[in-house]
């Protein structure tokens, strides 16, 4: 009974090697191989044209940063002149001096800031005073 076993587990093996090796290994394995190169092929196309959308999203990113740059730069100078035609509008303000000192000691802020609240409502403390207090 035991060379009986072993003679039928022989058998199996054999059978599993034959059919791999047999009619349907045959062309499986050669359909295999050769389904397996294009797929290959493929992938390394689609690698290769990741890469290149890739490197042309980076081209328009740069492209868009660097127009991008130049609008803020134009906008940062516009808000700029603004600016400085602002400040010599309120540097036109008169203020009188005891405005000025009431409004700092009231609200205990900075000659600077004191001046600019009281420019900033042409003179008038008393609104100056109310945008301070708000």
């Amino acid at each position: 009974a035991g060379g009986g076993g072993m003679a039928a587990e022989g058998d199996v093996e054999l059978e599993l090697e034959t059919e791999p090796n047999g009619s349907g290994g045959g062309s499986d394995g050669a359909g295999g191989r050769a389904a397996e190169k294009p797929r290959k092929h493929d992938s390394g196309a689609a690698d290769l044209e990741r890469v290149t959308d890739y490197a042309e999203e980076k081209e328009i990113q740069s492209s868009n940063l660097e127009t991008a740059m130049s609008v803020i730069g134009d906008r940062r100078s516009r808000e700029q002149k603004a600016k400085q035609e602002r400040e010599k509008e309120l540097a036109k303000v008169t203020i009188k001096k005891e405005d000025l000192e009431l409004i700092m000691t009231e609200m205990e802020i900075s000659r600077a800031a004191a001046e600019r609240s009281l420019r900033e409502h042409m003179g008038n403390v008393v609104e100056a005073l109310i945008t301070l207090t708000n």
